[in-house]
Parts: structure tokens; C-alpha cells; sequence
């Protein structure tokens, strides 16, 4: 027997250490456009990397609580 819940639909939080980039961690494009809430495309991936060039990895923090 299995303790495991189905998903209902509600929402769950992500654990905090889930969230933030830890030092030292390289900050990729991707991670930058699915912080911010977009689907992964040419256009956003290429808007990451200019936001990154600009911020670096401070790009990520500033998209996360």
C-alpha cells in the first residue's frame, strides 16, 4: 500500500533551498526564464542571457522571493 497523496491540484510550496542559487553556482539561461514565469523559447532564452550579461547571477535572485 502506498502512502503517497495523488495530486489534487492544490498548490505546494517549493522548499526555500529550492529557490535561491547558492555561491559560487553558475546561472544558466534557462534558470533566469523559468524563474521569471515564461515558457523556455529562442526569444526569452536570448532576453536571459542579455539579463544575465547585464546582472549577473543577480539576474536569478532578483526574479525569486
Amino acid at each position: 500500500m502506498s502512502t503517497a497523496q495523488p495530486d489534487d491540484g492544490a498548490d505546494h510550496a517549493t522548499p526555500d533551498a529550492l529557490l535561491h542559487i547558492r555561491t559560487g553556482t553558475e546561472v544558466a539561461p534557462e534558470d533566469v526564464v523559468l524563474a521569471a514565469g515564461r515558457d523556455v523559447t529562442p526569444e526569452t532564452l536570448e532576453w536571459a542571457r542579455r539579463k544575465i550579461e547585464t546582472e549577473g547571477a543577480a539576474a536569478l535572485e532578483k526574479l525569486l522571493p
